[in-house]
């Protein structure tokens, strides 16, 4: 029943985003409408993009950051400087590149964590262990995701799942996973969701992931008869839905990230189980939404 409602509920009502040939600069990975996706080509961008952060985080969401960043008006971390970061703009807005970004995701490849220490989510998940038992596969951390309130459509939701996919496809990226949040640091507040994920999309075999032991925080919190699917459905942040239609599974347990205000779950996608009609509908090959390497 619940993937059937999943399934229902498809983002292809959106228009697709342009391909490669159709679009104006050889970088861009899709384009819906003014808005464009692609990765950030300076610093300017990026610095641009920490404050986009900084307004989400910070000034919406109250999480606790350095006086450094609070005097800057940036969220900026030891991460940044090791991941691509995947921009959304707006072409309709008057200025330079740097007042049109409205959303931004970060991405850090398999080689560039195993060489410097591992993976941020590391920290609250157990996705080392996750990472050694597939010694084939290269892996991708989705994090930072913020899009600007006015933006918060599943226009700009699926433009960033194209940005993703069309990085993940041009580095061969075998499976992604990172943090989705709900707000707040109760996760009581989000009984019905986070039960509704435990008992119908928890990681199970070689892609289970588990909390760390420190973190854990109980997931099942409704017994499974009393979850009203389409509620919870409705309940839950509109990228963790996102990717529940594409075919992801989330860790066992949740933690509660204090210095963010969040609670956070860990999103599992391999490539190999997106929805055919997803693969189809996105580019089976990374020259559809992405440049050639």
């Amino acid at each position: 029943m619940s993937v059937e409602l999943i399934e229902r509920d498809l983002l292809l009502e959106s228009p697709a985003a342009l391909p490669l040939g159709l679009a104006s600069s050889r970088d861009l990975l899709g384009r819906i409408g003014s808005l464009e996706t692609r990765l950030a080509r300076t610093e300017r961008e990026i610095d641009a993009a920490q404050a986009v952060r900084y307004r989400v985080f910070v000034e919406e969401m109250k999480a606790q950051v350095d006086p450094d960043c609070a005097r800057r008006g940036r969220d900026v971390d030891s991460w940044d400087g090791l991941c691509d970061h995947l921009l959304v703009l707006d072409r309709a807005i008057e200025g330079d590149t740097e007042d049109q970004i409205v959303g931004t995701y970060r991405l850090l490849r398999h080689d560039v964590a195993i060489a410097h220490g591992g993976f941020y989510s590391g920290s609250e998940f157990g996705v080392d262990s996750l990472v050694a038992r597939h010694p084939g596969k290269r892996f991708m951390e989705l994090g930072r995701s913020c899009v600007l309130p006015q933006y918060r459509t599943k226009r700009t939701v699926e433009l960033l799942w194209q940005g993703c996919w069309a990085y993940a496809l041009q580095h061969r990226i075998d499976a992604m996973f990172g943090c989705g949040s709900f707000p707040g640091t109760q996760p009581e507040e989000h009984a019905l969701a986070l039960s509704f994920l435990h008992h119908n999309a928890v990681a199970r075999g070689e892609w289970a992931v588990d909390a760390l032991p420190h973190l854990y925080r109980e997931m099942d919190l409704m017994p499974s008869e009393a979850v009203n699917a389409r509620r919870a459905l409705f309940a839950m942040p509109p990228l963790i839905k996102g990717y529940l239609r594409l075919g992801a599974m989330v860790g066992n347990g949740a933690v509660v990230d204090q210095a963010f205000n969040t609670t956070d779950v860990l999103i599992i996608l391999p490539i190999s189980s997106i929805s055919g009609r997803y693969v189809n509908y996105y580019g089976a090959d990374a020259g559809r939404f992405a440049s050639a390497s």
